[in-house]
This record gives structure tokens, C-alpha cells and sequence, in this order.
């Protein structure tokens, strides 16, 4: 099953986002699990990142949320609110045909 995980920023936690980015990469990267991933943008002149959109493919609900929860971002409480999401991919050059 597929899952989208928004999480969103605490307010002012840029400085902890651009601190722990390596290790959430390097975590997302390793995973095995990651089909799709990036920051969630503000609406501003010049975006900044205020949040994070990942889609997973993992066994269940549990499995994302234990995903999710083991994110290095939300180990180190960058997030303010968490949405776990079931998501079924139609499209997508991503998708495995």
C-alpha cells in the first residue's frame, strides 16, 4: 500500500530542519520504502521549506506510522502535525508499470 506523510513545521525551525536534513535524508534513502519525497514550500517571493510530503509503499498504516515516527525530522520534534494518508498512485512516470 501506498501512503502519503504531510508533516508540517513547528513555527521558526528552519535552523533545526537545515541541521538534521543529512540524517533524514540518509534515513528516506536507506529506508527502501520512499517512492517520492520533498519539502512542503511557504507561498512567499522566495519559498522556504515549512514542512515535509513523503510517499511511502509499505504493509499497512503502522508501518507508515512507524516510519514516520523514526524520521530523524520528527525524533528531533521538528514537526508540529504529522498526516498519515492512504494513497493510491494512478499516475506518475515514478510508477512502476
Amino acid at each position: 500500500m501506498h501512503f502519503v506523510i504531510l508533516a508540517y513545521d513547528k513555527a521558526d525551525s528552519l535552523d533545526l530542519r537545515m541541521s538534521v536534513r543529512p540524517d533524514h535524508l540518509d534515513y528516506a534513502e536507506k529506508s527502501g520504502v520512499v517512492k517520492l519525497a520533498g519539502p512542503i514550500l511557504t507561498e512567499e517571493d522566495e519559498p522556504k521549506p515549512c514542512g515535509s510530503m513523503i510517499v511511502v509503499e509499505v504493509h499497512n498504516t503502522a508501518a507508515a506510522e512507524n516510519f514516520a515516527a523514526n524520521d530523524p525530522y520528527a525524533k528531533a520534534g521538528l514537526f508540529d502535525k504529522v498526516r498519515i494518508l492512504p494513497f493510491n498512485p494512478v499516475l506518475g512516470t515514478w510508477l512502476e508499470k
